[in-house]
């Protein structure tokens, strides 16, 4: 979004008041860009001072869930679209942002939670095979560089299904690819990472999240947000065993890194594909509204404002835990 801005001529007596709003989408009323929008009109509408006199610019941000691909956009990147698979196996149109090599991927453009029809979730079985197709559409475009943000997913495979579209082999006892989904992987009984696209090796990738839970137990992924999309407590406990599985066969496949990234900051975000992201992607974590700052330029937005207005749908013990308006604060 490009807000109204007003010059100051050199010489004037008093220059302008400088305002940069810097919020978040306020969820399920306003997107970022629209919070921004409606800021600037009521600014403007309450502004006495004469309009020269004010000057509006604004920066959507977003902290790697919802909203992230839309933020950069917003700032100058290039949406990007591509036909991919959805949580529940049925294609979908997910987006991406590019720029000058540097991609920016959301994975709940691919596999979050609004690709569910109203009231239908598939804790057990939903899959982020989607996401591993929309990074590897991203490759295609050439991206050298890919903030991968996640949040707001359907699932809990651990990644696994990610990781399959990108190459990786996930099989059962008797030889067969183990089923989409977290639960699943219970029956996992061998991983192999071998055939992971080439080009990850030479790609720097970036794990943007605002959690920073570990895959598995009481603060894990399915503990922690399995509720949220739709898990019961037999869901959960089944869920959970089945990602201590899946780390333990990767552990025979790639050594002992693998129970060492279950247990690392972030590897429990967006359904336990940090994990993956990790371990098979050789991605580094960082929390996700510094990464997306840093993207969209808020350093040189910053400079000269007067007054910074942030914000995000609900203020609450959770904005202090690397939520929008804490990382612009």
């Amino acid at each position: 979004m490009t807000a109204e801005v007003k010059t100051w001529a050199q010489g004037q007596a008093t220059p302008p008041t400088r305002v940069l709003i810097a919020a978040d989408k306020f969820k399920g009323s306003l997107t970022a860009v629209e919070v921004a929008e409606r800021v600037t009109a009521g600014l403007r509408r309450g502004w006495s001072g004469g309009d020269e006199l004010l000057r509006i610019d604004a920066l959507p941000v977003a902290d790697g869930g919802d909203g992230t691909v839309d933020a950069a956009v917003a700032a100058g990147f290039e949406r990007r679209e591509a036909r991919v698979t959805g949580p529940l196996g049925t294609p979908v149109t997910a987006a991406y942002a590019l720029r000058d090599g540097t991609a920016v991927v959301e994975m709940a453009e691919a596999s979050g939670l609004r690709h569910l029809p109203d009231g239908v979730f598939a804790p057990l079985t939903a899959t982020t095979y989607g996401s591993g197709e929309l990074l590897r559409a991203a490759l295609d475009a050439g991206a050298r560089t890919i903030v991968f943000g996640v949040g707001g997913s359907a699932t809990t495979d651990g990644g696994a299904g990610m990781l399959s579209a990108l190459g990786a082999r996930f099989l059962r006892g008797d030889g067969t690819p183990v089923a989409p989904g977290g639960g699943p992987l219970g029956e996992l009984a061998t991983a192999d990472l071998s055939g992971l696209d080439p080009r990850l090796a030479s790609t720097e990738l970036v794990l943007a999240s605002d959690v920073d839970n570990p895959l598995t137990g009481p603060k894990g992924a399915a503990a922690v947000y399995g509720p949220q999309k739709g898990a019961s407590e037999a869901d959960v406990a089944a869920l959970d065993a089945a990602l201590v599985m899946y780390v333990r066969v990767l552990e025979r496949a790639v050594g002992s890194r693998a129970a060492e990234y279950a247990a690392a900051p972030g590897a429990g975000a967006a359904g336990g594909i940090g994990f993956g992201a990790l371990l098979g992607l050789g991605a580094a974590f960082r929390p996700g509204i510094d990464v997306m700052l840093d993207v969209l330029g808020f350093a040189a937005a910053l400079e000269g404002a007067d007054l910074v207005i942030t914000g995000e749908g609900s203020l609450d013990e959770q904005t202090l835990h690397g939520k929008a308006p804490a990382g612009v604060a």
